[in-house]
């Protein structure tokens, strides 16, 4: 089975067109927040949204082959570092966060600041979803990604981007990261998308690789946003890792 998990500020429909290529049973996750109901007292903390994970695939009652973009990409490497006997294999984009040497891109340190971050917040959440698609756009963000984003953009979801990426704040990804190595306990592949500019730079991101056991397809050209953008490059790339993963051979990297 193949569970995928996504980021901020998603939903489950950022996977519509890979999961259109991907022949094999597939779950999709949503974190709280995050197209899914906010449990009462929820922190959205780096951590509880760690063991929301652990908890879902606890419940799918088999190992999964496991994907993650963005923050979901995050959530994917902790539970490779804590609990790998959920997993038969792991892919994941943003393996450049638990570098040492990482800083938050802009928008983050933004999220980061209080007064700042809430303002940043309540000026997308408050717009209705024509006005959301507008402004996603204004950040660069493709405008079909854009339409795709902007109808979960909800006040619950700017309360669990704040959470989340306050408790992700500097040192806190460098302490995640110190466990990488143990990543390594199952088969991981490092998605590295060139044109993406906020997960550190390639060598960052080859070196997180590299300390995960992680192998690592580059994706010439592509954005950030490479599971709408990319579709078939990604779901290739993907099934080959499966079927050497699967074998116990490695695919090819590059």
């Amino acid at each position: 089975m193949i569970a995928l998990v996504h980021g901020v500020p998603e939903t489950t429909a950022i996977w519509d067109r890979v999961v259109a290529m991907l022949d094999a049973p597939v779950v999709r996750l949503s974190p709280p927040g995050f197209g899914a109901p906010v449990p009462d007292g929820w922190g959205a903390s780096v951590e509880e949204y760690r063991s929301w994970l652990v908890a879902e695939l606890e419940a799918l009652g088999e190992s999964v082959d496991l994907v993650g973009h963005d923050f979901g990409a995050a959530h994917v490497v902790n539970v490779a570092m804590t609990r790998p006997d959920l997993l038969r294999t792991w892919a994941a984009d943003v393996v450049g966060w638990f570098d040492p040497g990482y800083v938050w891109h802009p928008l983050a340190q933004v999220w980061q600041t209080p007064g700042d971050g809430e303002a940043s917040v309540d000026s997308l959440t408050s717009l209705d979803v024509p006005g959301r698609i507008e402004l996603l756009a204004s950040f660069g963000i493709p405008r079909p990604v854009a339409e795709v984003l902007a109808p979960g953009c909800d006040a619950a979801l700017g309360r669990c981007v704040l959470g989340l990426y306050r408790s992700a704040a500097q040192p806190a990804l460098e302490r995640l990261g110190a466990g990488l190595e143990r990543a390594a306990a199952r088969p991981g592949l490092a998605i590295l998308p060139t044109e993406d500019g906020g997960v550190g730079d390639m060598a960052m991101r080859r070196r997180s690789a590299a300390r995960a056991g992680a192998e690592v397809a580059v994706l010439e050209g592509v954005d950030h946003w490479w599971p709408l953008t990319a579709p078939e490059q990604t779901a290739a790339r993907l099934r080959a890792f499966w079927a050497h993963a699967h074998r116990g051979v490695p695919a090819h990297t590059s």
